[in-house]
């Protein structure tokens, strides 16, 4: 376990109202000590005048203490609460790094240091990190139910039915000449590991779902050449995103912006028009926008009204066929084939295509209380046991310790989605993408 003591900047980019300067370690009741005079009532604030080693007055705010191990390390933790100006905290930070023992943290290692100690499990630490990220209302609930020990249960429930299997296996190895031990599991044990397969692969397939609501419904605009895809581009998002022309070709790759509709996350992506190329660049666009269409979870079919040239919908994707334009088309002349009817320059339909919008992506919402896989990691790892749950029941003719290996093998790999055996080398991608001072 680390010995030093860590110390950083934990609160927002400076100046600021308030800046919290948190620390870790086994030195933090001394440095507590010494810069704020006497060591503060424990989870209690208390104004004092915040020192120097040397003495020399460099604030006067609030300071904390976390006894360990009733911290969120795990350790002896402490606050400063300083005035958020970067004089102010800069003089903390260096006063700071003169203690003997005391360095800089790194990114994520107090987040780091709570798993070691056993304060948190690998998927609460990831859900964390998706927590500080969380951009939409949906993604914030999402990741605030994955901090919880919801997927601990579950997985510890999954290994305890493969634990109770592989103990029958091993009893009727070794004792099978005993009266109490029956002569044989396979009723039992091998249809229980059956449905158990079943039960982790259903379970991997829902990270679909939740990696809409981390990443973002996936929303793509198609259409011929001057449909009006980037003007609606830039109308739903209320600034100028993509270059708009009547030359047709202008828009060559895919540009994209995020959108909170009813505090989902969609992405919006303008594509390339689909027509017969005129060149190989193009063409290389036009099919960056068919392979983005066949991806994507809704696809937005645009059709310019007063000049209509019909584009298929890729790879039977779901769509809203949309007819733009309409200040140019009388009432009375519009085709009647379309979901949607919108003119960006009125803002005529605009609302109505945000509602359609809201509607297809809202249905996701209603899994941020489910238990889901919510790691491409998560998905590998339950994938990994379900294959080797797949190889024990294929492999009837062979031995009995052969099968048992798959079994176990398939524990291992629950057992490190919660980070309990060989994840040291998932760390510290892992922790990297936290801040400084988290």
């Amino acid at each position: 376990m680390p010995r030093d003591t860590i110390f950083a900047l934990s609160s927002g980019a400076l100046p600021s109202g308030i800046a919290v300067v948190r620390l870790s370690g086994p030195a933090t009741r001394t440095v507590i000590r010494k810069m704020a005079g006497t060591l503060p009532p424990p989870r209690q604030a208390q104004l004092r005048d915040i020192k120097s080693g040397e003495g020399n007055q460099l604030d006067r705010g609030l300071v904390l203490f976390f006894p360990g191990p009733a911290s969120f390390t795990g350790e002896d933790c402490g606050e400063l609460h300083l005035h958020g100006g970067r004089a102010v905290v800069t003089a903390v930070l260096e006063a700071l790094g003169a203690f003997p023992g005391l360095r800089m943290a790194e990114a994520g290692e107090f987040t780091r240091r709570a798993f070691l100690n056993g304060k948190i499990d690998l998927p609460g630490a990831e859900a964390l990190s998706d927590l500080i990220a969380a951009e939409t209302e949906a993604q914030r609930r999402f990741a605030l139910a994955n901090t919880t020990e919801a997927h601990r249960k579950l997985y510890d429930k999954w290994r305890q039915q493969l634990i109770r299997a592989r103990a029958l296996i091993e009893a009727e190895l070794d004792f099978a000449d005993e009266s109490d031990v029956p002569g044989s599991v396979a009723d039992t044990v091998w249809p229980e590991v059956a449905a158990l397969r079943d039960v982790i692969t259903a379970h991997a397939a829902t990270y679909r779902d939740a990696e809409i609501i981390r990443d973002g419904f996936q929303v793509v605009i198609i259409g011929a050449p001057n449909a009006g895809k980037s003007t609606l581009l830039n109308a739903l998002a209320r600034r100028e995103v993509a270059i708009v022309t009547d030359e047709p070709g202008t828009t060559r790759d895919v540009l994209e912006v995020a959108l909170d509709i009813g505090g989902m996350k969609v992405v919006l992506a303008d594509t390339a028009g689909i027509r017969e190329a005129e060149g190989r660049v193009e063409a290389i666009g036009i099919e960056r926008s068919l392979e983005r269409a066949r991806k994507a979870d809704l696809v937005l079919l645009l059709e310019d009204m007063a000049a209509p040239h019909p584009v298929e919908i890729p790879g039977g994707a779901q769509a809203i066929r949309i007819g733009t334009k309409s200040d140019l088309v009388p009432p009375g002349s519009r085709p009647q084939d379309y979901d949607c009817v919108i003119s960006a320059h009125t803002g005529e339909g605009l609302d109505r295509l945000l509602g359609l919008l809201r509607e297809a992506s809202e249905g996701f919402s209603s899994c941020i209380g489910n238990v889901l896989p919510f790691r491409a990691r998560h998905v590998a790892l339950l994938n990994e046991a379900a294959a080797e749950l797949g190889f024990a029941l294929e492999r009837e003719n062979d031995g009995l310790e052969l099968r048992a290996e798959n079994l176990r093998r398939a524990g291992q790999a629950l057992a490190q989605i919660l980070g309990e055996i060989d994840v040291e080398h998932l760390l510290d991608e892992i922790f990297s993408t936290f801040c400084v001072g988290k």
